[in-house]
């Protein structure tokens, strides 16, 4: 009995160095990698965060499902890049009120330094709670315009006819923001047109989650899917692969570098810069 106990024991001690261990893990992996680019200070510019409305997790037509919505990392790694730059940074959604976040990406093994810090910051959390609605917020003021991506996304950014209006408004404004996001953020594309009604996104370099990583994930019952609607739309799809995929990023500029996207999770503060310079370096 006493060998069982230890053995019992010495059990629990290693699962537990393991789940401590698990984040550095992950992190060596490829999840949430460091950004080690030159980083862009902006004062006195706006940007414009997008994220989703829906929160469960089922196939079309379907009721219930599991929680879902917002990736954590995929909205707080952009608000924080734009906001440390010294932007102005907006929350907005595509109902409005309550953002759902999908509560398996606050989870301890994968939550990043950026979801910590949301945690820890009633100013954006009250900007979750209570979200511009996407039909209220003129895109025009705005110098970027960022989607951020999750499961949710999914299921109501391709979808919006108002989303894809204001994404053309946007483009043909006179500030010209620059427009991206990641993962299924991108989807906020796909509808969009150009003044002679044809695809905005059509002929340009884009990104978002490979169709291999949504297959690795087991989770392919949702109505879009990036690689796959942005191959549809006409765009020049590229991206990276890993051993997993989720382990893997990548981020497109078009040449027109209008529009930047981010392959995952992995990819947001990468995006992020990656607009910011473009906006810095306009005359």
């Amino acid at each position: 009995m006493k060998k069982i106990l230890v053995a019992g024991g010495c059990l629990a001690l290693v699962v537990a160095l393991f789940l401590l261990a698990l984040p550095s893990i992950l992190h060596r992996a490829g999840l949430h990698p460091e950004y080690t680019g030159e980083t862009i200070a902006l004062p006195g510019k706006r940007a414009l965060v997008i994220t989703t409305s829906h929160d469960r997790l089922a196939a079309p037509g379907e009721q219930g499902g599991r929680p879902t919505g917002v990736m954590a990392s995929e909205f707080t790694h952009p608000y924080y890049s734009f906001l440390d730059a010294g932007m102005t940074v907006d929350l907005a959604s595509v109902q409005g009120g309550q953002v759902p976040i999908d509560p398996q990406t606050l989870w301890y093994m994968i939550r990043s330094p950026q979801d910590e810090r949301f945690l820890e910051d009633p100013v954006l959390q009250e900007k979750v709670h209570h979200s511009l609605k996407i039909d209220d917020v003129d895109f025009t003021r705005y110098d970027i315009v960022f989607l951020s991506g999750g499961w949710g996304a999914a299921y109501d950014l391709g979808q919006s006819p108002i989303l894809a209006e204001k994404i053309t408004e946007a483009y043909y404004s006179d500030r010209q923001p620059v427009i991206g996001g990641v993962c299924h953020g991108v989807l906020g594309l796909i509808e969009a047109r150009d003044r002679g009604g044809e695809l905005l996104i059509a002929g340009r370099r884009m990104t978002g989650v490979s169709d291999k990583q949504i297959r690795e994930l087991g989770i392919e019952d949702t109505p879009l899917h990036p690689e796959s609607a942005l191959r549809e739309a006409g765009a020049r799809y590229e991206s990276e692969s890993a051993f997993r995929d989720f382990f893997a990023t990548h981020v497109a500029v078009d040449e027109e570098q209008r529009f930047v996207t981010g392959q995952n999770q992995n990819s947001g503060v990468e995006t992020a810069q990656r607009m910011m310079a473009i906006v810095a370096g306009r005359p």
